[in-house]
């Protein structure tokens, strides 16, 4: 930063910047607010989606120990992809889970036991909640991001841009008054040198 102008109208640019900064600092504050809300947002969209999988994982291993029989399920599924959408979080662009797309091998219907259908569906639940999981870490990371830069800016108004546009006003305003009063000073002076030679003269 270069030299502070001790002028009136940099005393004027100072006072623009300030309103300027405390005008802008609110919506700041109000976007890190609304960040803040969507992470613990994800966060409990998090929760629910460890819950489903823990359901279902418990539901596929009661099915594997009530038959007592390992038919691969696995190896019967594979994630052949995720389509998203995209959503828009506090102004920030993020993918939003639409589908798990799935390849499903065939299998004898008549020798595979029963319960291996359900066992596929279940499967295939889980490896959806995994899916919106990977969705779910994305938008955390990407308004964690925004977060940062936010609150980065929001440090930078409040403890640099502010203070310093503050102290700027207050330096400029001491020396335009010590100008003002050092013209008083001189004009008053000058007064009484005029005074003192109109005097000398009548008195000749």
């Amino acid at each position: 930063m270069g030299k502070l102008k001790l002028t009136k109208n940099e005393l004027k640019r100072q006072r623009d910047e300030l309103k300027r900064f405390e005008q802008y600092l609110p919506t700041l504050l109000l976007k890190k607010q609304q960040l803040q809300l969507e992470i613990q947002k994800i966060h409990k969209a998090m929760e629910e989606v460890k819950k489903e999988k823990a359901y279902l994982k418990a539901t596929i291993y009661k099915w594997a120990d009530v038959f007592a029989e390992d038919v691969g399920l696995r190896d019967l599924i594979s994630l052949k992809e995720v389509l998203t959408d995209t959503g828009n979080i506090a102004g920030i662009d993020t993918p939003v889970f639409k589908e798990a797309v799935f390849d499903v091998k065939k299998y004898d219907l008549v020798i595979t036991p029963l319960w291996v259908d359900y066992g596929v569906d279940a499967v295939k639940q889980v490896m959806t909640e995994n899916a919106k999981m990977g969705i779910l870490e994305k938008q955390e990371e990407l308004i964690r991001e925004e977060l940062r830069i936010t609150t980065q800016r929001v440090n930078l108004f409040e403890k640099v841009k502010i203070p310093q546009a503050v102290e700027n006003i207050r330096k400029i305003q001491i020396c335009l008054g010590d100008l003002q009063t050092a013209a008083v000073v001189r004009g008053k002076i000058a007064k009484e040198k005029i005074q003192a030679k109109q005097e000398e003269v009548i008195h000749i």
